[in-house]
């Protein structure tokens, strides 16, 4: 089985592309940066493509990539500012040119990487049948994408896999994110650690757990349409940090309220794991 991973160069693509290795899966990674790719400790055990996804040649890119059997698309530019109206007016247009043209060309296994941020401001648990209703720029464009997605397969045949995500940490992460940023400031022997209050709930999981599952729910076949990553286990960013401090035995003074509420997320929520549970049940017969 031959599985293209977009985005491999990306935190989370990282750990996908060594996850499918891990199960002796041909790889076909791809990214716009050969450089960084030749860093990465698996490059020299795929079959390694680059592209730019903003690219307007027209060939035929199922045959450049080699024909995959599935394919994981993590892809995404413009995210260190999710509220850009870049990801409507480019990444978008970009996007949805760059599957459609795969799947016109023989793709028939997709599966997308979208967001928890599609269900807008909601508070409490979110399940996979409630409508989307995203705020900002970011959700907007991937709830659209996936839209146009589902309306080609009234005309294509492929199966549609569209995986939101919720929270995650793990070595590799943006280092705007709030762990690296906790490290980095017990790194420097700052005195006191700058954050919110701290008291919003969020729904977290190990980026090595949120990779597995991403694989699982791509090679399976039964369940498509919109999955949630997710643990349905929501704590509050000042346990996160509580947590990380006590695993770790280091001290720091939490300096609560220093930062505003993001505006663009609920206080509280987190995600329905049922359908997720239920894959990974069949898949291996067990649960996480």
């Amino acid at each position: 089985m031959k599985v293209l991973v977009t985005g491999a160069n990306g935190f989370i693509g990282n750990y996908v592309v060594q996850k499918l290795l891990e199960r002796s899966i041909t790889v076909i990674a791809t990214s716009n940066d050969l450089a960084r790719a030749k860093e990465k400790e698996w490059f020299n055990k795929v079959q390694f493509v680059e592209y730019d996804i903003y690219d307007t040649n027209q060939e035929d890119l199922f045959k450049k990539f080699n024909s995959p059997d599935k394919m994981i698309h993590l892809g995404w530019g413009h995210l260190a500012n999710f509220k850009s109206e870049d990801h409507i007016s480019k990444e978008l247009p970009a996007q949805t040119k760059f599957l459609q043209n795969l799947i016109s060309n023989g793709l028939n296994d997709l599966t997308v990487i979208g967001t928890c941020l599609e269900y807008g401001m909601r508070e409490g648990e979110l399940t996979e049948e409630m409508e989307s209703d995203p705020t900002i720029a970011y959700p907007i464009a991937k709830n659209k994408l996936r839209q146009e997605l589902e309306s080609l397969k009234s005309k294509l045949s492929f199966n549609l896999k569209w995986v939101r995500l919720f929270y995650m940490y793990g070595k590799g992460q943006s280092e705007k994110s709030i762990i690296p940023l906790l490290e980095k400031a017990l790194a420097a022997n700052e005195p006191t650690f700058n954050m919110s209050k701290g008291d919003q709930m969020r729904d977290y999981l190990p980026v090595t757990t949120v990779s597995e599952n991403i694989v699982i729910f791509a090679l399976q076949q039964k369940v498509e349409g919109i999955i949630n990553c997710s643990s349905n286990n929501p704590i509050s960013i000042k346990e996160l940090v509580e947590n990380y401090l006590k695993e770790h035995n280091k001290h720091i003074n939490l300096n609560l309220g220093f930062y505003p509420y993001p505006d663009y997320e609920p206080f509280k929520f987190w995600g329905d794991n049922t359908k997720q549970l239920n894959i990974i049940k069949d898949e291996s017969g067990r649960t996480i």
